[in-house]
């Protein structure tokens, strides 16, 4: 497969997730802020943009039109839902030759649909934006998974998928951990995540902090836990991997980071698992940044990034 053509993809999967996880995210956030009248909205916000690694203007205050213009809306913003429906859909309409054409069509017609679904949630509210892009992300998924082949197209798209969900639940997670093992902040985590039906099937409706935890983190049957999503990741590269004969060690830097905190996970006492929990989440964080740049160096033949000094050029 041609390197562009698998960066392509990779990013695809990356851009879709962040959009629907986006939308998730903002959609329980801005539901919490208008119905409790005790939640400080300016506060709740920037806690928010923390989580989502956007800088909030620190002279301005934010409420839920704000919030969502930002986030949401703005095509401006890299990190938000808009920018990346339009980055989702310009990598799509690059790589034609390797999508169906119905995966095409269903992220086209997503970003044909964006301004008008702006101006209505503009009017009405912004519930409707977030279930539109929602759905739409679920319907892509489901056109991929049903139209496009198990080849390496196919896993550098999950590959892609499965990083991103990685990140945004380690960053859910991170907004929580100074909270009270009886939060109410535990069931908008599960909210977000989409995860809150599965964790009271689960536990049969027991709501408490390190079962949370543990059911995002460890879980290897909800696709949506950190895990499960690595697992996955591990297993698309393991087929990328066309080196078969090597009989020691991880073949590349990307699998043999994955690997490792797969393994951290898998071999981790339930309950150790709150002790240390933001140094375990940061370690994760920063594994996804590690394993981005190991793929962009192996597959897309990206130079690695090098930091500017102020030494002067002669």
């Amino acid at each position: 497969m041609l390197a562009r053509n698998a960066e392509s993809l990779y990013w695809i999967g990356r851009y879709v997730e962040r959009a629907d996880d986006t939308a998730r995210i903002l959609d329980v956030s801005v539901h919490q802020l208008l119905e409790d009248a005790t939640v400080n909205p300016d506060a709740t916000s920037r806690q928010l943009l923390a989580v989502l690694g956007i800088d909030a203007p620190k002279d301005a205050a934010f409420d839920v039109w704000s919030l969502t213009e930002l986030v949401a809306y703005s095509s401006d913003h890299s990190g938000s839902i808009v920018a990346s429906i339009n980055s989702a859909r310009e990598n799509t309409r690059g790589a034609r030759e390797v999508v169906s054409t119905e995966m095409w069509e269903c992220l086209n017609a997503m970003y044909n649909a964006v301004e008008e679904r702006q101006a209505y949630a503009r009017a009405m509210g912004p519930h409707a934006f977030f279930t539109f892009v929602e759905e739409r992300a679920a319907m892509f998924a489901g056109l991929a998974d049903s139209t496009m082949s198990r080849d390496d197209g196919w896993r550098f798209l999950v590959l892609g998928r499965s990083v991103e969900r990685v990140d945004m639940i380690v960053r859910l997670l991170l907004s929580r951990v100074g909270d009270k093992a009886s939060s109410p902040g535990w069931v908008t985590v599960l909210r977000s995540a989409g995860a809150h039906d599965t964790y009271l099937r689960t536990y049969r409706g027991a709501m408490d902090a390190s079962r949370v935890v543990q059911f995002l983190l460890l879980d290897r049957l909800f696709p949506r836990s950190v895990f499960h999503a690595l697992r996955q990741a591990e297993a698309c590269l393991e087929q990328l991997d066309h080196q078969p004969h090597v009989r020691v060690g991880a073949r590349a830097e990307a699998l043999r980071l994955l690997g490792r905190a797969r393994s951290d996970l898998e071999f981790l006492r339930p309950h150790d698992l709150l002790d240390d929990l933001p140094r375990r989440l940061k370690a994760l964080q920063a594994t996804v940044r590690d394993v981005g740049e190991a793929v962009s160096q192996q597959y897309f033949h990206t130079a690695p990034w090098v930091a500017w000094t102020n030494a002067e050029v002669i």
